[in-house]
């Protein structure tokens, strides 16, 4: 098992990372990105396996694609703190000519980035291809993605998901970040999914749930879970119970902050609830 306390730190240091990025720029979407941070930070620091420095071509290593493309701060944060890109980048974020654009983009060449990403609903298809090319290559790593639960409402993912249990893509795991908030509104006020774990199920996906996202030794234990169940002839479903804006009081359990930054004032209440850990870029 992972050093929980090293993971936690880390987290609290991306928290900081997303609200300074933010605030400077004074644009981005810091709600879903805090709620994600336990999550991609268990996944890059233990749960996948990757080779040392980025290739493209993917090859002998594990995978992981965003396809929720706005909550990029948290994104690019864990890339950084992980080894991808220098952490000072980060100063970069938003601004013309950086490598770190509003939605994660490839023209730049920035590692760690596998796709465009940010109109919703396409992450799925991807991931599922890049799932099938290891299967035809007779790789045996996985393929890992992400997805917001407001995006499901996007047609496209039920058609992906579809072809994926048809297809018997068993070495995928698709993570749904279940906050239950999305741009206008909560995800039940603006179109109700009802059962999203029936619904997976119900398409021949097998679905392991995380009650707390937002929990560290939660979401390793989720994630390992997840991993035991591929190679089964059914791809996997992550449902990843998450609170947007997690780690800032006020920016908790509101679509408000989806993606809103914070003033002067917010920005020094935000990191005195989430004190460094690491360092600040």
């Amino acid at each position: 098992m992972p050093n929980i306390q090293e993971l936690e730190d880390l987290a609290t240091q991306v928290r900081r990372d997303i609200l300074r990025m933010v605030h400077k720029v004074n644009s981005g979407h810091p709600g879903g990105s805090l709620g994600c941070t336990e999550f991609l930070v268990a996944l890059y620091q233990a749960i996948m396996k990757t080779t040392e420095g980025f290739h493209m071509d993917g090859i002998d290593e594990d995978l992981f694609f965003l396809s929720n493309g706005h909550i990029s701060p948290v994104y690019y944060s864990v890339l950084a703190r992980s080894g991808y890109f220098p952490i000072e980048e980060l100063n970069t974020f938003r601004l013309i000519d950086s490598r770190l654009q509003g939605h994660p983009t490839t023209h730049e060449g920035l590692p760690g980035i596998r796709i465009a990403s940010g109109s919703l609903g396409q992450g799925m298809s991807v991931a599922i291809g890049a799932a099938e090319t290891k299967k035809l290559n007779k790789d045996s790593h996985l393929i890992y993605s992400l997805h917001g639960d407001g995006e499901l409402q996007e047609g496209q993912n039920w058609e992906a998901i579809m072809y994926a249990a048809a297809n018997k893509i068993d070495n995928l795991i698709s993570t749904v970040d279940l906050n239950g908030q999305q741009i206008d509104g909560s995800t039940d006020n603006v179109l109700p999914m009802g059962n999203i774990k029936a619904k997976f199920e119900a398409f021949g996906w097998l679905v392991v749930e995380i009650e707390d996202g937002n929990n560290i030794k939660s979401v390793l234990e989720g994630m390992t879970k997840a991993k035991s169940f591929t190679g089964d002839g059914k791809p996997v479903c992550v449902l990843l119970k998450t609170v947007m804006g997690h780690g800032v009081d006020f920016m908790m359990h509101t679509h408000a902050w989806h993606g809103k930054a914070p003033n002067d004032d917010q920005l020094a209440i935000g990191l005195a609830q989430n004190k460094e850990t690491l360092g600040d870029y």
